[in-house]
C-alpha cells in the first residue's frame, strides 16, 4: 500500500486542517442555521476555505428544476418519450452561454438527448469563440465507477461531433477514482456567473423515458458560480498529480480489473489533439468577465467534500450536522435513502455497511431536547426506471420507513438512557413523520413499478435549505451543493417542491408507531467486514457500483484501455 500512496502524501499534507479559525467577510446576516454551518466550517475546515466551502451570495433563477416536472399532482401516466425533454435543453442552454470558461461535472458522461444537447451547446460555444484572442476553456469531469472507467476518448469524440477541429476552444474530459471514491458532484458552472447544480445525472433513460425517477436541481446566478469552478480545480489537480508521479507511470499499464490494495485510476483526453495541452489550466476569478452584483442576491454557503482525495476533511458532513443540530422547530428532508446498501433483494446490510449514526443522532437529539418535528420523504425501495434492469439502476437501498424511524429513535435511547418507552413512543407519534414518495395517483406507475427518488435536499426551520449531490447514507464520494440561507427564497422553494410533494406523499400509513417501537432491538448494521467471504466481498463491490447507479451507456466506458490513464 505504501508503494501506491507514497507520492500522494505530499499532495495531501497541505490540506490538513490546523484548527485555526478564519473569518469570511461575507458571513453577515446569516440565519441561526447558516451561522451554525459557518461556525463549524471556519473552525474545523479553515484550509478548505474557497476550495470545499465558501460564504457567498447569488440568486435562485426561476423555478426549481424538478423532474418529472408535473409529477406530484399528476394522476395519469407519462408518455413514453418527451415528457421532460425541457431539462437537458435547459442544461445545454446554460452551458451555451459560455464566453470564457465552462466547467461540467457529473457522475457519468451524458447520453441520449443529454449528449445531443451538449453537442449543440459546444457547437454554439465554438461559433461564439471565433475571433477571440484566447481559446474558450471547457473542462468536463466524471467519475470512474468501479469496473467502469470512462473512455474519455470516445466521450470527447461524441461531444465534438459538431465542432470543427479548427474551433477556438480547448476541451478536456477527465475522470478519476481512488479506491471506491470518485466524483459524484453535478455542476455546470459558466464564466463565474451562471450555475446549475443538484441531484440530476445526465442519463436519458433515468429521467426522460418510462417510469422516470424524481430528482431536484436548480439554476443560480451570481458570485456563487465561482465556487463551482474552484471545486473542479482540485479534482483536475489530482488527475494531473497522479499522471505525473513515478507511481502513476509505473502502474500506467496495469489493467483496470487487476486488484490493487490502494487503487487509483485517472483518465483524461483533450481536444483538439496536438494543439491542446494534456491538462487544463486552473480556474481563477480574474479569467472571467467582471460583473456587478445582482439585485436581490441572498446569502449562500457552498459546501463540498472530496472523498478519499483528502484523508480526513469532509466539510459538508460537518456543515450538515451543524445545520440539523441548530433546528428549533422543524427539519424537512427529501432523500433517496438513509440506510446502508443491502444484499440485493433483501434488507440485510452488506458486511461493513452501517447506518449514518451521526446524522441520526443529531435528529434524535433535537427531537428529544427541543421537540423538533422531523419530516422525511424517501424513495420507494428498489425502484427502477422503465426499460432498465435492477443491475443498471436501483433507487432505494431496500429499507422501510419503520426501519428509518427506529434507527433514529434508537439514538435517543443511547444518548439519553433515562428515556422511557412511553416518552419515546410520544416522540414517534408527535414529532417524527417518515414516508415514501407518492404522486397524486399513488406510489406506483401503471405497470406496477414503484416511484423512485434521487433528490438530496433538506430544509431547517423553513429559513435555510441544502440542494446538491450528497446523499446522507454513507458513501464516501466527492460531492458538492449549495446552502440557500434566506427565508423568502426558502419559502418559494418550499412552495414549488416540498409542499406539493409532502401533501400527496404523507398519508400516515408508512410508519406505524408500534412497529417502530418493536423494531428498536433489531441490529440493522452489517457484520464486521474483517470476516467477509470472497463472495461477500464481490457482492459489496457490485453493490458499491450499484449504489451510485450504472448508467447503462456502455459505449462511453471501457475495461483495460490504458491510453492517457494511470492506476
Amino acid at each position: 500500500m505504501e508503494m501506491f500512496d507514497c507520492c500522494f502524501t505530499c499532495f495531501e499534507r497541505g490540506y490538513e486542517s490546523s484548527g485555526d479559525e478564519i473569518e469570511d467577510d461575507d458571513a453577515e446576516n446569516l440565519s441561526h442555521v447558516g451561522q451554525a454551518a459557518y461556525d463549524v466550517l471556519r473552525k474545523r475546515h479553515n484550509r478548505q476555505h474557497h476550495t470545499l466551502w465558501n460564504v457567498t451570495s447569488g440568486v435562485v433563477v426561476g423555478e426549481l428544476h424538478q423532474t418529472p416536472l408535473t409529477g406530484w399532482l399528476r394522476d395519469v401516466e407519462y408518455p413514453r418519450d418527451g415528457h421532460d425533454d425541457w431539462f437537458p435543453e435547459k442544461m445545454a442552454e446554460i452551458m451555451a452561454r459560455t464566453e470564457t470558461w465552462c466547467d461540467v461535472m457529473s457522475l457519468g458522461p451524458p447520453d441520449g438527448l443529454f449528449m445531443t444537447q451538449f453537442q449543440e451547446a459546444l457547437k454554439t460555444i465554438a461559433f461564439r469563440a471565433t475571433g477571440k484572442t484566447k481559446p474558450v476553456v471547457v473542462r468536463m469531469m466524471f467519475g470512474n465507477i468501479v469496473g467502469m472507467p470512462v473512455n474519455c476518448n470516445k466521450v470527447i469524440k461524441a461531444l465534438t461531433a459538431l465542432v470543427p477541429k479548427s474551433a477556438n476552444i480547448n476541451l478536456w474530459v477527465g475522470a478519476w477514482r481512488r479506491g471506491v471514491s470518485w466524483n459524484h458532484a453535478k455542476i455546470i458552472a459558466v464564466d463565474g456567473q451562471y450555475l446549475h447544480t443538484g441531484g440530476h445525472n445526465m442519463w436519458d433513460a433515468h429521467y426522460l423515458k418510462q417510469n422516470p425517477i424524481h430528482d431536484l436541481s436548480f439554476e443560480l446566478q451570481g458570485r456563487v458560480a465561482h465556487d463551482g469552478h474552484r471545486f473542479a480545480n482540485e479534482q483536475w489537480d489530482f488527475i494531473e498529480f497522479k499522471q505525473d508521479t513515478c507511481c502513476g507511470q509505473f502502474v500506467d499499464k496495469i489493467p483496470d480489473g487487476m486488484p490493487l490494495v490502494a487503487k487509483t485510476r485517472v483518465t483524461v483526453s483533450e481536444f483538439p489533439r496536438g494543439r491542446t495541452a494534456e491538462f487544463p489550466p486552473r480556474y481563477r476569478k480574474s479569467l472571467t468577465p467582471m460583473r456587478d452584483p445582482l439585485p436581490n442576491e441572498v446569502p449562500m454557503i457552498t459546501v463540498g467534500r472530496f472523498g478519499t482525495i483528502l484523508r480526513h476533511a469532509r466539510p459538508a458532513d460537518d456543515a450538515f450536522l451543524a445545520m440539523l443540530g441548530s433546528a428549533k422547530t422543524i427539519i424537512r428532508m427529501a432523500l433517496q435513502d438513509l440506510g446502508p446498501v443491502c444484499i440485493p433483494g433483501t434488507r440485510i446490510p452488506l458486511p461493513g455497511c452501517v447506518w449514518p449514526k451521526e446524522y441520526l443522532s443529531v435528529l434524535g437529539r433535537v427531537i428529544w431536547e427541543r421537540h423538533v418535528d422531523v419530516e422525511i420523504t424517501l424513495s420507494n425501495p428498489n425502484s427502477v426506471p422503465g426499460g432498465l434492469g435492477a443491475i443498471e439502476a436501483c433507487y432505494g437501498n431496500g429499507w422501510t420507513c419503520v426501519d428509518v424511524a427506529a434507527e433514529i429513535i434508537k439514538t435517543i435511547k443511547k444518548q439519553f438512557p433515562q428515556a422511557q418507552d412511553a416518552a419515546l413512543r410520544k416522540c414517534v407519534a408527535d414529532n417524527l413523520r417518515v414516508c415514501f414518495i407518492r404522486e397524486k395517483r399513488g406510489h406506483e406507475y401503471d405497470d406496477g413499478a414503484t416511484m423512485g427518488m434521487h433528490a438530496k435536499h433538506f430544509i431547517v426551520d423553513d429559513v435555510c435549505s441544502y440542494t446538491g449531490s450528497q446523499n446522507l447514507y454513507i458513501c464516501d464520494l466527492a460531492e458538492w451543493g449549495v446552502i440557500v440561507d434566506d427565508p423568502v427564497a426558502t419559502k418559494k422553494m418550499m412552495d414549488e417542491y416540498w409542499t406539493p410533494m409532502w401533501q400527496v406523499s404523507y398519508t400516515g400509513q408508512d410508519c406505524d408507531v408500534q412497529a417502530v417501537m418493536d423494531g428498536l432491538k433489531i441490529n440493522r448494521d452489517g457484520e464486521n467486514p474483517v470476516f467477509m467471504s470472497a463472495e461477500q466481498k464481490q457482492q459489496k463491490l457490485k453493490a458499491t457500483r450499484l449504489q451510485t447507479h450504472n448508467p447503462g451507456n456502455s459505449e462511453y466506458y471501457y475495461e483495460g484501455d490504458t491510453e492517457h490513464s494511470s492506476e
